[in-house]
């Protein structure tokens, strides 16, 4: 029988590799688009087309300022593969959507609702939902008209605004969602 040794994990495996904070800033140039930072990567974003603010209001364009827990990946199973990552994982349905009437008590929620109906449906036409990560703004507790639906999408061509969220493109998710751990938070300062 072979004895086993002790050995220290190498240093590109597992969890001593998962990333714990990404961090979001303005660019100086035009404050709508910025910088996502991945241990020592830096990728271009999209910001709010109102850039980034302390005071967050339903439907302002502001990306809030704050320390934002990822919650949750969402994904159009019918345009793209099942997403590597130990984020909590689900697929998109035609009927989810993500309620942003301040007046709904189910406010700030992923929802069910028919095709056609109002509210912030997430099976879109252009691919901005292909892939999302669910961010935890104003989710614990829940305050009406203090902004709902802050994502972390794909973005538009040229990186135009958001209207609060922060999007990338595609090529990104595959490099980073991998290596988030389940705590890791995106810091937008």
């Amino acid at each position: 029988m072979r004895k086993r040794e002790n050995r220290a994990p190498r240093s590109g495996s597992g969890s001593s590799r998962r990333l714990k904070t990404l961090r979001v800033f303005a660019s100086v140039r035009d404050r709508r688009k910025g910088f996502l930072l991945v241990g020592g990567a830096a990728f271009p974003c999209a910001l709010g087309r109102s850039g980034i603010g302390t005071s967050k209001r339903e439907g302002d364009g502001r990306t809030p300022r704050a320390s934002l827990p990822l919650r949750s990946v969402l994904f159009r199973a019918d345009r793209i593969g099942r997403p590597r990552t130990l984020l909590p994982l689900r697929a998109i349905g035609p009927r989810d959507a993500w309620c942003d009437d301040p007046g709904d008590r189910r406010y700030n929620r992923l929802i069910d609702r028919p095709p056609g109906e109002a509210e912030e449906r997430l099976t879109r036409d252009d691919h901005l939902y292909d892939i999302i990560v669910e961010l935890g703004w104003n989710d614990a507790p829940v305050i009406a008209g203090r902004g709902s639906a802050i994502f972390w999408h794909l973005a538009r061509p040229g990186f135009t605004p958001t209207a609060g969220c922060v999007a990338v493109e595609r090529h990104v998710f595959a490099k980073v969602l991998p290596r988030l751990g389940r705590r890791c938070r995106l810091l937008v300062s």
